[in-house]
């Protein structure tokens, strides 16, 4: 590892399928190395993988094999910044589409359980409109969204 600050997310037997996936999904994404295990552990055999190298929008993550004991929790999520609707239906579809789950306010889950945050820079600029009204109606649209549609934040926006 490069990085001196890495994040490291547990996965139950799955990391280096995770680290493929969204190394496919996401630009600046790849897969480094992969570790395998010298040795018999609780949840594995010497040889399975134990953890895989990988960036996600160049953020350096290692994907640890530890087992069924934890689970991910929206307490931790991806956020990710999409500069138009073409970008946000293909991110949040690969997400859903692939075995994840829809949730409100541009959150989806992935299969692993791993949270993202699919966030249109419209939406972000919208809440952010120091007309406090208008961000108020922008805020509004997006709280009955799933996947944020970035024409019906905006038309909120002008009321």
């Amino acid at each position: 590892m490069v990085s001196k600050n890495t994040i490291c997310l547990w996965y139950d037997g799955t990391a280096l399928d995770a680290a493929q996936f969204y190394a496919r999904t996401f630009p600046d994404s790849a897969v480094g190395r992969i570790h395998r295990a010298p040795g018999d552990h609780p949840s594995g055999k010497q040889g399975d993988v134990l953890t895989v190298e990988f960036t996600v929008m160049g953020i350096p993550c290692l994907g640890l094999n530890g087992g069924p004991a934890f689970r991910h929790s929206e307490a931790f999520s991806f956020q990710v910044a999409t500069d138009d609707q073409g970008e946000t239906d293909r991110l949040w579809n690969a997400i859903v589409g692939n075995g994840g789950q829809e949730s409100a306010c541009g959150w989806c889950k992935d299969k692993w359980g791993v949270s993202w945050q699919i966030t249109p820079r419209a939406l972000t600029a919208a809440i952010a409109d120091p007309d406090r009204a208008a961000a108020k109606r922008a805020f509004d649209a997006m709280m009955e969204m799933g996947k944020i549609d970035i024409a019906a934040i905006e038309a909120a926006r002008r009321g």
